[in-house]
């Protein structure tokens, strides 16, 4: 999505034909929160991006923006029901730097409450019986629906790149601050990412490149890459339909130049776990530190049982799974030294979207990579026996996201055709 060349559809136009896909698909798939008067904050903001008439890198493209975020002339509900005079705050600079760059706000997308695991009214659009995966449930829902370009997400445990998979899309969680977290409401600050959904690599790139402010090019890699799969007690984790679609997507491609090699890891994998969420829990008790004291009832049982979980980490013990992150960073990325990787491969869910509304599935496929703070791209890649979505889950070293993005282009193309095998 670049400055609107010649012959292009006006952003009325492409506004028109937006909104008659809001009008048959959102009744359903619930992805966006509610706005009185959108169609008339959207036409007078679509005519001020074209009286513009200046060449803008995202001009036009239809943006999406989980209500964690603040964005200027849109109300912050989080998914929650505390009052809304609780939850301002200024827009941040990765919405503005958005905007500024051409990218028109639809609206806010549906979260779970507070980030977490409470989930909101927004279902699958491959499978209405199904959940799209949390905490970023409409952002992901919202692209895949067709109902977005692109969409802001975030994620503290798994909540872009399970969501991604789950819907068929590709989902990409940064390196821990590469883009900033100013302007958006807190779950847990050392492991909360800002990230993005698309349906392509190249819309992430390209976005990327405008929300990082000292984002480095990276041509094509001058070779096909070596990923290692990361065996052992976390690899056990996925299901056994999703440890064979990752068999059968590695297979796709080592056809394709492609090298895979296993490579033992994470040994520790429960100790990883545990610390991770406990480090969730304290920081979330500490955030909503005030707001619990006063609205206690308002909260979603989940969420107060995070809160309370919290309570009981020691100062001590918060600062040792902070370090502990660290550690597994320095661990992952000694490892891919040794084994001569240039990613990480592995299944970015437990298996496809779990059957019902009433959880947003397991993160913990996606859990050791926040916890170091690594950036991850999850790609589309085919589906499961029962047709659902599947992905594959990429991860990089920490700093190397314009590297994991020219990695994964070529990686996205081989993935595109794979076809189901196996009999089923």
């Amino acid at each position: 999505m670049t400055a609107r060349a010649e012959g292009e559809p006006r952003l009325a136009q492409r506004l028109e034909e937006w909104e008659a896909r809001f009008a048959e698909r959102e009744p359903t798939v619930r992805a966006y929160v509610g706005e009185p008067g959108r169609s008339e904050r959207l036409r007078r903001e679509a005519a001020a991006l074209e009286a513009r008439g200046v060449a803008a890198p995202l001009f036009g493209l239809l943006l999406g923006v989980k209500d964690i975020f603040h964005a200027d002339g849109l109300p912050t509900r989080a998914g929650s029901s505390l009052p809304l005079a609780e939850l301002g705050g200024a827009q941040g600079p990765c919405v503005a730097a958005l905007r500024a760059a051409g990218a028109l706000v639809l609206g806010k997308t549906v979260t779970t409450e507070f980030a977490y695991f409470a989930p909101g009214p927004t279902r699958n659009p491959a499978a209405l019986d199904r959940t799209p995966g949390g905490s970023s449930s409409g952002s992901a829902a919202a692209v895949a629906a067709g109902l977005a370009d692109l969409a802001l997400g975030t994620q503290t445990i798994g909540s872009i790149g399970r969501p991604a998979a789950y819907c068929g899309i590709a989902g990409f969680k940064p390196s821990y601050d590469r883009i900033s977290r100013a302007g958006v409401i807190p779950l847990a600050p050392s492991a909360d990412h800002v990230g993005f959904f698309a349906r392509d690599v190249a819309t992430i790139a390209l976005s990327a490149s405008i929300a990082i402010p000292d984002w480095r090019p990276r041509g094509a890699p001058p070779r096909a890459a070596r990923v290692g799969v990361p065996a052992g007690r976390y690899l056990e984790k996925a299901s056994i339909e999703g440890r064979e679609h990752l068999e059968r997507a590695c297979r796709r491609l080592t056809s394709h130049g492609v090298e895979v090699v296993e490579v033992a890891a994470m040994d520790d994998f429960a100790a990883i776990d545990s610390r991770h969420r406990r480090l969730v829990a304290a920081e979330a008790a500490e955030v909503h530190a005030v707001w619990y004291a006063r609205y206690r009832e308002r909260y979603h049982g989940k969420t107060a049982e995070l809160i309370e979980r919290g309570k009981s980490v020691s100062r001590e013990e918060l600062e040792r799974a902070r370090a502990g992150g660290l550690a597994l960073r320095a661990e992952l990325e000694t490892a891919m030294d040794r084994a001569g990787l240039d990613l990480w491969i592995s299944p970015p869910a437990v298996g496809p979207a779990p059957l019902g509304l009433g959880s947003t599935g397991d993160p913990v496929m996606n859990l050791p990579w926040t916890h170091a703070g690594m950036p991850t791209l999850v790609l589309p890649a085919g589906r499961s026996r029962d047709g659902l979505p599947m992905g594959l889950q990429l991860a990089a070293r920490f700093g190397a996201d314009e590297e994991l993005l020219a990695w994964a282009a070529p990686l996205a193309a081989a993935l595109a055709g794979l076809e189901r095998e196996g009999g089923w």
